[in-house]
């Protein structure tokens, strides 16, 4: 097992001739480790959102509701 260990940084950095191989291989792990990271994140935040909306649009609704069988109640009584 000679060929594990590196004798210079540089050595490391070619990691044997397979430096391409192996440094892709890295990158592409540290791709899909950080979207596995962000993209729920980015989904939960949205979510909230998307809720706070609807929350805003039925509360309004419901407002908009009582005002307006306040005014048919008052104009019946008339």
């Amino acid at each position: 097992m000679s060929g594990i260990a590196f004798s210079s940084f540089s050595e490391f950095l070619q990691m044997g001739k397979y430096a391409f191989h192996v440094w892709t291989v890295y990158g592409l792990f540290s791709f899909f480790i950080l979207i596995n990271l962000l993209l729920p994140m980015k989904q939960k935040r949205d979510f909230i959102k998307q809720q706070q909306k609807r929350l805003l649009r039925d509360q309004t609704l419901a407002s908009n509701r009582e005002r307006h069988l306040a005014t048919n109640n008052l104009s019946d009584g008339e």
